[in-house]
């Protein structure tokens, strides 16, 4: 009897090579998976992930960096940019009149920037410049941040009344009662 077909028949089931590759890969995957959880496992006991070649958001930054961030998360961006303005004061006003009137605080929610001056020739030179000051200041702040300013005429001792005073006195009161 003469066989002309071809040879066996080919079977569908893996050889041994196939086998070990299957099993190594196998083998790989348990290892990395369990490689993968002794990592976190360490990291975790270290006190966190630790950072790497790349830039992530746990790598330091710069100072002035931060310091924006935190203005912008806290919401801080009206009362330091008036901050800012107390500070270029001279700047913004002038020299002549920034030697004698000096800004005192910021009202952020009445939106009054209150200046104390050092005699009342200066308070009445400021309240005359106010309104081209005040467009000024929300130039350079925005639109809205400066709605008054309010001039405090020049602070002094306060007044004792009557030529003679007596040591350790508290007034008129302390003689009645």
């Amino acid at each position: 009897m003469s066989t002309d077909g071809p040879g066996p028949a080919p079977t569908d089931e893996p050889s041994g090579v196939d086998l070990a590759r299957v099993a190594l890969r196998a083998a790989r995957e348990a290892a990395r998976a369990r490689g993968d959880a002794a990592q976190q496992r360490k990291q975790a006991r270290r006190g966190g992930l630790r950072s790497g070649a790349r830039a992530d958001g746990r790598d330091p930054m710069a100072l002035g960096s931060a310091i924006n961030r935190l203005i912008t998360e806290r919401g801080w961006e009206t009362p330091a940019a008036v901050g800012g303005v107390m500070g270029r004061w001279p700047e913004i006003v002038g020299g002549d009149l920034a030697k004698h009137c000096v800004p005192q605080r910021y009202d952020e929610d009445e939106r009054v920037l209150v200046v104390q001056c050092d005699s009342t020739a200066w308070a009445t030179q400021l309240r005359h410049l106010a309104p081209a000051l005040v467009a000024r200041l929300n130039e350079d702040l925005g639109h809205g941040t400066v709605r008054l300013i309010k001039v405090l005429n020049p602070g002094g001792p306060p007044r004792r009344y009557g030529p003679l005073r007596a040591p350790g006195s508290t007034g008129p009161g302390d003689t009645y009662g």
